[in-house]
């Protein structure tokens, strides 16, 4: 671009001064007065720097002011454009032998400056009533130009090539900056896939790759929490389901080595395999429930009901239990709380959490339900003056198979399970459920369900 740039001023310039100089000698060359076509050309050629010449329409050279080729005829295309195709003016740039004659006529960016002697060829028609009886040529060096254009090539070389090299170090690294976070993250997806849940990747960078690199680890570590709750389940799980079969086994087993067993001591191993298999019946059933509820397999048949009502009803399937142990059940009913819920499933919450609070509180104790509205949400607590949980034990409350008091958790029947259900049930109603406890002070469980209206 430089170059066109550099050689369309040339032509402009030499251009305008040859048509200029070519109207002025078409008369002298018409009447054929070489001597004073030498004397201005002499003079114009001082000017314009260069050589002149003119030329018949033959192609003869009647006046060189170098006085060299006076006679001669040259074969330029330069001066066979206008003789030949009729062109008005032509210019070109030629390379020379050590003659003078024209070796090549080549592009500057595909030669060098220095192995050549470079002249400028300018041509223009000398025109006499509209007919081309000869030409004008202006011979003018352009090495100067010529050596300027190799010496910006050389450079711009240089510098494509520097850059294209800084280009080429520049994508290697940027891409090793890229890939290395994905290779990391595709070596911990494989570790992963092999079972080791607990491979983490290191979190660079910034933008996508750092979001990306932090949502992995978040993952891998709720991955491994689920990995290792499965675990402790199954594990739980086998151990709850073996204890009642151990039990039966060995009342069995007595009953068997021990035919002639005093019909009082049979019968008593017979009611104690009976509860056992009650209690085998009971871990099934909740483990079931569980099960259904992890798979999104239940289903809430929902209905217009009274969250207070239900709260009576639950108290009146309770209150034997209470008065047996001489247990003071104090009701706090401010609001009906009606909702649009499955009936069902949240006397099963509300029960639970009652059985609970009179079976872990002690004989003569008290249990205190409240129910309210706050805001949009229906608030029930169920609170007791019992022996409360240990600070440690209270994140875990909700957790399957989890127990305070494993001893005392199995004389009274529990599987567990009841909590965990509770949790679950509440979550399925869109609410939540809280727990708060202090050691020899009771413990507080606190259910926000929403009033949906149907």
């Amino acid at each position: 671009m430089v170059g066109e740039y550099l050689f369309e001023q040339r032509i402009r310039t030499d251009s305008a001064s040859i048509e200029s100089l070519a109207v002025r000698i078409a008369p002298l060359l018409a009447k054929g007065d070489t001597q004073e076509l030498y004397t201005q050309l002499s003079t114009a050629g001082g000017e314009l720097g260069g050589r002149l010449l003119v030329l018949d329409k033959y192609g003869k050279v009647q006046v060189d002011t170098y006085s060299a080729l006076n006679g001669t005829r040259v074969d330029y295309p330069e001066v066979a454009s206008i003789l030949v195709r009729g062109d008005m003016a032509d210019y070109g740039v030629h390379s020379l032998n050590s003659d003078g004659e024209i070796t090549k006529k080549t592009p500057f960016l595909f030669s060098n400056a220095a192995e050549s002697t470079w002249v400028g060829y300018c041509t223009a028609g000398v025109i006499q009533q509209a007919d081309i009886i000869g030409v004008l040529m202006l011979a003018s060096p352009v090495q100067t130009m010529m050596q300027n254009l190799y010496e910006l090539r050389d450079q711009m070389v240089l510098l494509f090539l520097v850059v294209a090299a800084f280009a080429v170090v520049f994508s290697l690294v940027f891409s090793q900056i890229i890939t290395k976070p994905i290779s990391a993250l595709t070596k911990g997806i494989q570790t992963m896939a092999r079972g080791d849940f607990s491979t983490r990747v290191k979190v660079r960078g910034s933008g996508e790759m750092r979001r990306l690199a932090r949502t992995f680890n978040s993952m891998s570590e709720k991955i491994e929490s689920l990995d290792q709750a499965r675990n402790q389940f199954v594990s739980n799980a086998s151990h709850e389901l073996k204890t009642p079969l151990a039990t039966m086994k060995i009342l069995i087993e007595s009953l068997i080595y021990q035919p002639e067993m005093e019909t009082g001591l049979r019968t008593e191993f017979l009611s104690d395999i009976n509860r056992e298999i009650d209690r085998l019946s009971s871990i099934v059933t909740d483990l079931l429930t569980l099960v259904r509820m992890d798979v999104k397999d239940v289903k809430l048949s929902r209905e217009n009901m009274s969250l207070a009502e239900l709260v009576k009803d639950t108290e009146h399937l309770l209150k034997p239990m209470a008065e047996k142990r001489h247990q003071t059940l104090v009701l706090s009913l401010q609001d009906e709380c009606d909702m649009y819920a499955d009936r069902t499933k949240l006397q099963q919450v509300v029960y639970n959490l009652m059985e609970n609070a009179f079976k872990y509180t002690q004989d003569g104790g008290k249990v205190t339900v409240t129910l309210q509205k706050s805001g949009r949400d229906a608030v029930l607590k169920v609170k007791d003056n019992g022996p409360g949980i240990a600070a440690e034990h209270l994140p875990h409350i909700f957790d399957r198979f989890y127990r305070v008091d494993k001893a005392r958790s199995r004389e009274a029947g529990g599987t567990g399970l009841g909590l965990a259900i509770v949790h679950q049930l509440v979550m399925l109603h869109g609410g939540e459920i809280h727990v708060e406890s202090e050691v020899g002070k009771g413990t507080t469980f606190t259910v926000e369900l929403p009033l949906h209206q149907g």
